[in-house]
C-alpha cells in the first residue's frame, strides 16, 4: 500500500487492527488486576497524574474527555480519581471491552465511537474541563492541526490539556538493530502514511490476521506548533528516559517502565509530556 486512496481507507485498515486486538489487550493489559481493587489505577495514569498534579492537583468532579481511549483502562483510572469521564475511540470492539470493564468496576463512563476527524460532530458541541490523551496516540493521526483545533474547541476556558507520548526521536529508531546500537531509520518528520506489517500484536506473541497498520511521523515542532496555532498556552514540556513498553528487547525494566542501558540512557529521549491550557 504505497498510495492509499483516502484517509477513510486508512481508517478502515487501522480500525480492523484495533478491533481484532481489543480482546488480546483485555488480557495483556492485565485488566484483572485493575478490576481486583476499586482503588487500583493503571500504571499510565499513575505516572500521568503525577506529571499533571502541579497544574491540576485534583480531577474530582471535573468533566474529562479521553481521546483515543482504546479499551478504557486509563479512562477507568481517571473515573476512580473522581472525574466524569467520556472516552472516544475509533474501534468499536475496543469500546465494547471498555464498557465491559467500566460495568464490572461499577463506574459510569460514557464511550463514543468516532475518529478524531469526526469527533466534533460526534461530541455535538460539548465542552470539558480536561482533555487527556496518552500514550502511543498521535502516530495514528494524519493532521495534528485538526487534532489541536478539536482540543481547543472542546476545552472550556481555563481548561487543561495533557499528553504523554512516544518521543519522535525514539519513534524514528530502528527497533531490530544490533543490541546496544541506536540507529535512526524511520522518518522524524511527517512524510505521509507509513505502512507497517506484523504477524503479531506488540503486546502478545499471538498471531493476528489484521497485522497491517498505517502510522504517521510527527516532529516535536509539529506537535507543539499545532497546539500553539490552535491558541493553547503551553504550561509545561518535559522529555523522559522511560517507556511503558519494551521498545527493543535489550532495554532494562525499571518498575512498570523500561529504560535504555546506562551508557545509552542520556543519548535519546523516549517519551515527552506536555501540559497546555485554554486561557
Amino acid at each position: 500500500m504505497t498510495d492509499p486512496a483516502s484517509l477513510d481507507d486508512l481508517h478502515i485498515v487501522n480500525k480492523a487492527h484495533w478491533d481484532e486486538v481489543a480482546e488480546l489487550h483485555r488480557a495483556s493489559y492485565d485488566t484483572e488486576s485493575l478490576l481486583a481493587s476499586p482503588e487500583a489505577l493503571s500504571s499510565v495514569v499513575t505516572e500521568d497524574a503525577r506529571l499533571l498534579e502541579p497544574f491540576l492537583p485534583d480531577v474530582a468532579g471535573l468533566d474529562l474527555l479521553h481521546l483515543q481511549c482504546h479499551i478504557g483502562t486509563d479512562s477507568l483510572s481517571w473515573a476512580r480519581l473522581g472525574a466524569r469521564v467520556t472516552g472516544l475511540d475509533l474501534s468499536s470492539e475496543s469500546l465494547q471491552v471498555a464498557r465491559d470493564l467500566a460495568s464490572q468496576a461499577d463506574c459510569e463512563i460514557e464511550y463514543i465511537e468516532s475518529s478524531i476527524e469526526q469527533a466534533d460532530r460526534a461530541l455535538k458541541g460539548r465542552q470539558f474541563d480536561v482533555v487527556y490523551t496518552s500514550i502511543g496516540v498521535i502516530c495514528w493521526l494524519e493532521n495534528l492541526d485538526q487534532w489541536a483545533a478539536l482540543i481547543a474547541s472542546v476545552l472550556r476556558p481555563g481548561g487543561v490539556f495533557f499528553i504523554r507520548d512516544h518521543h519522535p526521536v525514539a519513534a524514528a529508531l530502528e527497533y531490530e538493530g544490533p543490541p546496544g546500537e541506536l540507529r535512526l531509520t524511520w522518518p522524524y518528520f511527517n512524510t505521509g502514511p507509513l505502512v507497517c506489517d506484523s504477524d503479531a500484536d506488540y503486546s502478545s506473541p499471538e498471531p493476528v490476521k489484521n497485522g497491517r497498520t498505517i502510522e504517521w511521523a510527527h516532529s516535536m515542532a509539529e506537535v507543539i506548533g499545532s497546539l500553539l496555532r490552535a491558541g493553547l498556552t503551553i504550561r509545561d514540556f518535559q522529555e523522559h528516559k522511560m517507556l511503558p513498553w519494551l521498545m527493543v528487547p535489550w532495554m532494562e525494566q525499571d518498575g512498570d517502565s523500561y529504560v535504555l542501558p546506562a551508557p545509552l540512557r542520556d543519548i535519546c529521549p523516549l517519551t515527552f509530556s506536555l501540559v497546555a491550557t485554554k486561557d
